[in-house]
């Protein structure tokens, strides 16, 4: 079913009851997504600073108050442990399962970070006549664990993950600018061509999502993605972290061009 124009309540509702657990890119046009990282609260404030310093993989849309599975701001009648299509728990930086709900999990000592996702930029970057090619593919975006350090903090350093998205020579320039103008969902690219350049041994075989068909006239552009959070909770490997499954976002209520500088 195509979810391109339906509305964020609409498309949460469903993930809620189980009837969506799909990748979310591509639904509910117009409106941002978010990546996820619940941590406990004697980790929040390593994490939120590590947020700061690294703006551009882990650009911050809310935090949500100890313990609470509500958003105050970035989403109404929204629950944070079932309104994500699939979650990733991790412990002692090893992946223990993915789930589509949850709430037997939760605990009152745990803090939700919102982490704006290049999923909203897409919709900008089609309306500008740039093809997404995971969307055409009906895949996940390839998504890469770099040799690109973030800037540490606290217990938190690690790696940056980015995502990739292959755009024609002559719209690169067009894709850099439209992407640019939104700084909380990643901005602008953070490298283009090469992938041996940031680390990427074979772009055949991302970490995250599914590879995509690079066409001859085309060059791989590569985003800061908000997975970042992820390789470095494997690096740093807490006891208990509860993260969104790359590709797997809430769909927010606030507009793209909220986001806009």
């Amino acid at each position: 079913m195509d979810y391109t124009h339906a509305k964020p309540w609409e498309v949460r509702k469903l993930i809620r009851e189980g009837k969506i657990t799909t990748p979310t890119s591509g639904m509910c046009a117009g409106y941002a997504q978010a990546n996820l990282a619940i941590l406990p609260k004697e980790l929040a404030y390593d994490f939120l600073l590590f947020t700061q310093r690294n703006p551009k993989p882990c650009p911050i849309l809310e935090v949500a108050d100890v313990g609470s599975r509500e958003l105050k701001f970035i989403a109404k009648d929204c629950d944070i442990a079932t309104d994500f299509p699939k979650y990733r728990i991790y412990e002692k930086g090893e992946l223990k399962g993915e789930y589509t709900d949850i709430r037997e999990f939760w605990r009152d000592d745990l803090v939700s970070f919102l982490i704006g996702c290049s999923f909203s930029f897409e919709s900008e970057l089609i309306d500008a006549g740039i093809e997404m090619r995971h969307n055409t593919m009906g895949c996940n975006v390839p998504m890469y664990i770099t040799d690109i350090e973030t800037t540490p903090a606290g217990i938190f350093h690690g790696p940056m993950t980015v995502s990739m998205r292959p755009i024609p020579y002559d719209q690169v320039v067009r894709a850099v600018k439209v992407s640019g103008t939104m700084p909380r969902v990643h901005g602008a690219p953070i490298h283009i061509g090469d992938p041996a350049a940031i680390g990427i041994r074979d772009i055949n075989k991302p970490d995250f999502g599914d590879p995509v068909i690079i066409k001859e006239g085309e060059v791989p552009v590569f985003w800061p993605c908000g997975v970042t959070p992820q390789s470095v909770l494997m690096s740093v490997k807490p006891d208990f972290v509860i993260t969104h499954a790359p590709g797997h976002m809430l769909i927010t209520d606030v507009k793209n061009v909220d986001l806009k500088e």
